[in-house]
């Protein structure tokens, strides 16, 4: 194979999509079980079927190192799979950084984004397990609409809970939604016992993820002809996601190159466990050392100030309970336009490879990684995504330090989706009315304070 020194996109072939999912759970110390919320005992696979498909509750109690992706899976991913790597090599030149910068490019997936490389498979195994529709909560909408997409694929129906303060930034991702068939409904809304109660207490709930979750799951369980999907924190969607890191390893192979740095977006996590784990599973197997650096909202600091505990994924507590980084179940997060980092908690591999050192957190504020989003645009011809900013933002001050100290490092980040969809943010950036939305401490003790006191069994 011939290589060109000046090449700036690095592609695989069809044949080259994985063929299995990587068990991030498999890749680190033995993870904490998730606990009944009553009995505080272990759950199996059986409880976990009230909420997941039975491959499903299977992928994510499994120990095993990979999971098969089914033929009918792999034939859908090949609409957009493998996606491409790029050398930013107009971003270096802009930074004047004699650092390389690589970036992921799952902007060209269906929808926009990365979302549909787990929202697939979940379509998939929820329609094996005789779901006739899938019920979903979203934050910026870019899970609505891969799930939505999704469930088209396999003529099931589909109703979205949108976080309501993205619902009302963001109209043109509920449109896309009910562009593919689905229900897209603001949440809190007045459809949900969960809904009302919190619409009682506080008649302008800008919403959350924990909020609408608490809805879908509430009508989810009362419909068992319904599945729900998850969008993030679980083990099985951080495996789902893996198909990322797999290609990066190879197309990084054929740059001739290997990154020094790893970096994504973190919010519930699978996009940045899909990107990062691979490699450290290289690492552990003897390959190059790497940092690995989780970027997240300084407006929803969920690694940087949070607690390692068990808490609910949703605000009303009708999900089991989980071991990992969380802000407390009832925080709620300023509006910041990156809806889809907006979560008071993180997927457990992810707080589980931080706590063991494996990974670092970075809490950035919203100005600075729009200013990052413009250079990136001005130089790479892509707008990001508000999410992928962060993963951008943290990917430049790196290239910086390496500018300050001389140092060549290679860093690859993320782009984990476009912000087509998002432009009135941007134009709020351009005209100077986009605000750092501040995070007191009182809000961050408010939501520590949610966070119950769990005792084993």
């Amino acid at each position: 194979m011939s290589f060109d020194k000046n090449k700036t996109k690095f592609l695989l072939e069809e044949r080259d999509i994985p063929h299995v999912w990587q068990n991030p759970a498999a890749d680190l110390p033995s993870m904490a079980p998730i606990l009944d919320s009553t009995t505080r005992r272990a759950l199996g696979r059986q409880e976990l079927t009230s909420s997941m498909a039975p491959e499903l509750a299977e992928q994510e109690l499994s120990v095993e190192r990979d999971f098969e992706i089914p033929e009918a899976v792999r034939e859908i991913y090949r609409q957009w799979r493998p996606t491409p790597l790029h050398r930013a090599r107009r971003l270096e030149q802009a930074l004047g950084t004699p650092a390389r910068i690589y970036f992921k490019n799952e902007s060209v997936a269906p929808t926009g984004s990365f979302k549909p490389n787990t929202s697939v498979p979940q379509a998939y195994y929820n329609h094996l397990a005789g779901k006739r529709g899938l019920i979903v909560e979203t934050g910026a909408g870019q899970w609505g609409c891969a799930v939505a997409y999704a469930a088209a694929l396999f003529d099931m129906s589909v109703q979205v809970f949108m976080v309501r303060v993205s619902y009302q930034q963001k109209p043109y991702r509920r449109s896309l939604m009910e562009t593919y068939g689905a229900t897209c409904i603001p949440s809190p809304s007045d459809t949900t016992r969960a809904g009302r109660s919190i619409l009682a207490d506080r008649p302008d709930h800008p919403g959350s993820l924990g909020v609408a979750k608490s809805e879908a799951l509430e009508l989810a369980m009362a419909d068992k002809t319904l599945g729900y999907a998850r969008g993030s924190g679980l083990n099985y969607v951080c495996a789902h996601q893996s198909v990322i890191g797999q290609e990066a390893i190879r197309q990084m192979d054929i740059a001739q190159e290997y990154p020094d740095i790893v970096i994504g977006c973190a919010g519930g996590g699978s996009n940045l466990a899909g990107l990062a784990f691979p490699f450290l599973r290289a690492q552990q197997l003897g390959g190059p050392k790497v940092r690995l650096i989780a970027a997240e909202p300084s407006a929803c600091p969920t690694l940087t100030r949070g607690r390692i505990a068990y808490d609910y994924a949703d605000a009303m507590r009708l999900t089991p309970l989980f071991r990992m980084h969380t802000l407390g179940h009832r925080f709620i997060p300023p509006a910041v336009h990156a809806g889809g980092l907006r979560a008071h908690n993180i997927a457990p591999v992810i707080s589980r490879a931080v706590e063991e050192g494996f990974m670092e957190a970075v809490a950035l504020r919203q100005v600075d990684c729009f200013e990052a989003g413009v250079l990136f645009a001005r130089t790479e011809g892509i707008v990001p995504a508000p999410e992928s900013t962060h993963a951008l933002r943290a990917a430049i001050n790196e290239a910086l330090r390496c500018k300050a100290e001389g140092r060549a490092q290679t860093i690859l980040f993320g782009l984990s989706g476009h912000g087509n969809f998002d432009l009135a943010a941007y134009e709020q950036y351009l005209s100077g009315r986009l605000q750092d939305d501040s995070l007191d401490d009182a809000a961050v003790a408010h939501g520590l304070a949610s966070i119950p006191a769990v005792e084993l069994a």
